[in-house]
């Protein structure tokens, strides 16, 4: 194989849309993309705001918002999959340490994680979402997809980023106490893409890619994004004719 024929592992790498996309949703949007495997990717659209606020979903979760500081911060529309499931991004919170009282959440599935960490991580959300239904509690630390140990219940490590992606409700119940990750993106939904999809779209000029920069992710507001984006890759929209080919 040449280096040309290699495939292309675009995990922790923003999807710029091109300007001619035209999609009400996926139009002028930045993915995230958490995993990308030559079985599919799943992303994060993380530039699209829901029309709700954290203190909103959390509200409604009947929970308490233990960082006021966040009040007023969007829930983005993160795809259009699975779109009354919440996920969240956050830094990568390390490994869980023993305890001798209090235990942590259990996974929230009993099935084993498969190999592949996409699957596994919706198998999990669709079990028990992190803006459905409690965690409970049994000895061990979780295991994420990837199989490496995790703080809540079910979170993927992306690779290469110190982020995670959690889709269980402990991740909220841990920040309604002030405690948990220090930043924080929280969506409804997601998006993903099957084997060869992805790489069909990009073939397609559908995409830019760029490696991620965790900075758009938490500190640049949403209505900037898209142009911060365009910018790692010293590009403006305005500079992009629709149809004229990908970075």
């Amino acid at each position: 194989m040449s280096a040309d024929d290699a495939p292309v592992n675009l995990t922790h790498h923003f999807l710029i849309a091109m300007p001619g996309l035209n999609d009400e949703l996926f139009g002028r949007s930045v993915v995230y993309v958490c995993e990308h495997t030559p079985k599919g990717a799943l992303g994060l659209i993380v530039n699209k705001p829901s029309g709700i606020t954290i203190d909103d979903l959390f509200q409604r979760l009947d929970l308490p918002l233990g960082r006021p500081d966040w009040a007023g911060m969007p829930v983005l529309r993160g795809g259009p999959l699975q779109t009354e499931r919440g996920f969240v991004l956050h830094e990568d919170m390390g490994e869980p340490l023993p305890l001798m009282v209090a235990q942590p959440p259990r996974a929230v599935a009993d099935t084993p994680a498969p190999a592949s960490a996409v699957p596994a991580l919706l198998q999990a959300a669709g079990a028990a979402p992190a803006v459905d239904a409690p965690a409970s509690s049994t000895g061990e630390g979780a295991a994420s997809p990837s199989g490496r140990p995790t703080v809540y219940a079910s979170s993927l490590k992306v690779a290469g980023s110190g982020l995670e992606l959690t889709t269980s409700r402990d991740v909220l119940e841990a920040v309604s106490a002030g405690a948990g990750p220090r930043q924080i993106l929280i969506t409804l939904g997601y998006a993903s893409w099957g084997e060869g999809q992805l790489e069909s779209e990009l073939g397609d000029n559908a995409w830019l890619t760029v490696p991620a920069d965790p900075a758009l992710l938490f500190e640049v507001p949403l209505e900037e994004r898209y142009e911060r984006a365009m910018a790692l890759l010293g590009v403006q929209p305005w500079m992009l004719a629709p149809g004229a080919g990908r970075a």
